[in-house]
């Protein structure tokens, strides 16, 4: 990928922006959204790389869905309806809702509009970021022989576990090139294991399942629309009256698990097809997950949970050997597949901070994941969202 360049497909991002960005366009059309870069790694940003990334943002006002990419949505993704798509081919990035701006080694960037836009920045920036990093940093990398050798050794491990795998790094990859590399490794060489990509473009290049359903978001700005004790619910009714059954894995860490539970009743349990865990020890998840199914009499084996909290082979060979037998389960693998080429891979994300669900005022918006170290939001917001719900 040359230095400074965009992105080179529309499609270049996760499947669940697309799948949310739909279900935004039908129920909330008026809806604004802010989002903001989080440096959790504290990495020091070199001179020169707000402009740097400023170019690559503005030029990605040129991407546009082509035919054969419609195509694709069309013949693999039938819950995204026509009117949908052809929302999608007139869209442009407007690159004037992204704001950039760099202090010494400090980089701030700032994302704002109608939701049903803002909402398909996030990966693609992120993955600039990164991309740019490495390049402005002068960071070398191990050879693309390497690359598609080390990626076959872990899809065949991972096979050899007995486990399905997706591919889920397109946030922080290393470099678009590398994450090519990676999906043609595991194309090649993970029959059985591999299942797809949560970045559509990728798919369509591999001819692979696109994955994803919602994110954090969803839930977030659903709080700022109805509060915090009816945002899983109202968020979990809403997807389902957009998809009626399609895209049924339910994220359950916006509002903490047990908070997440207590909401998820029987019918929500057997709608869904599982749930998806990003935060907290998987094992005591798992845990949770299975009595709750039991609790409601349906058999923990016919839902699935995806596990998808900064995996590696060891954490997976172990929560595959904890959940044997008591759950189905799969993995999304996302930094240690496409950012483990030499460089430590980067720490940062970019998040949703506040809400306009009518006109009117903005609204904090917030995160409050197993892990506190993940939560996100503004410090008054949280202590409310934490009272409101009776979170320690």
């Amino acid at each position: 990928m040359p230095q400074n360049s965009a992105l080179l497909s529309f499609l270049d991002n996760d499947f669940y922006k697309f799948t949310m960005q739909q279900a935004v366009t039908r129920l909330f059309p008026v809806a604004r959204a802010r989002y903001h870069f989080i440096n959790r790694g504290k990495h020091q940003f070199p001179d020169g790389f707000a402009a740097a990334l400023r170019n690559a943002v503005d030029r990605m006002a040129e991407l546009k869905l082509t035919k054969s990419e419609r195509r694709f949505l069309e013949n693999n993704c039938p819950y995204l309806d026509p009117v949908y798509l052809d929302f999608l081919e007139g869209y442009r990035y407007d690159p004037q809702e992204v704001s950039i701006d760099q202090k010494g080694g400090e980089l701030h960037v700032g994302i704002e509009g109608n939701w049903h836009r803002a909402i398909l920045w996030e990966v693609p920036v992120m993955s600039l970021i990164c991309e740019l990093y490495y390049q402005l940093t002068n960071a070398s990398r191990i050879s693309d022989e390497e690359v598609l050798l080390r990626t076959k050794q872990k899809i065949e491990a991972y096979a050899k576990l007995g486990v399905k795998v997706a591919e889920f790094g397109t946030r922080r990859r290393y470099s678009y090139d590398v994450h090519r590399l990676v999906m043609q490794s595991l194309k090649a060489y993970g029959e059985g294991a591999f299942v797809g990509s949560s970045n559509v473009h990728m798919a369509m290049l591999n001819q692979t399942k696109p994955i994803g359903t919602h994110a954090h978001e969803w839930f977030m700005f659903h709080a700022a629309r109805y509060g915090f004790k009816m945002a899983n619910s109202l968020g979990l009714e809403n997807w389902v009256q957009v998809y009626r059954g399609d895209l049924g894995i339910a994220l359950s860490d916006t509002y903490t698990t047990e908070v997440f539970f207590s909401q998820f009743d029987k019918m929500y349990s057997k709608l869904f097809d599982g749930v998806r865990h990003d935060s907290g020890d998987p094992l005591i998840f798992a845990d949770r997950v299975i009595a709750h199914y039991q609790s409601m009499g349906i058999d923990p084996l016919s839902k699935t949970i995806i596990f998808s909290d900064a995996l590696d082979y060891e954490k997976v060979a172990r929560i595959a050997a904890h959940c044997e037998n008591r759950i189905s389960i799969s993995f999304g693998i996302g930094t240690s597949l496409t950012n483990d080429v030499g460089p430590k891979a980067m720490n940062i994300v970019i998040k949703m901070t506040e809400a306009m669900p009518e006109q009117g005022n903005w609204i904090p918006v917030v995160k409050l994941s197993d892990e506190h170290g993940k939560y996100t939001g503004d410090e008054a917001a949280i202590r409310l969202a934490k009272l409101d719900l009776s979170i320690e």
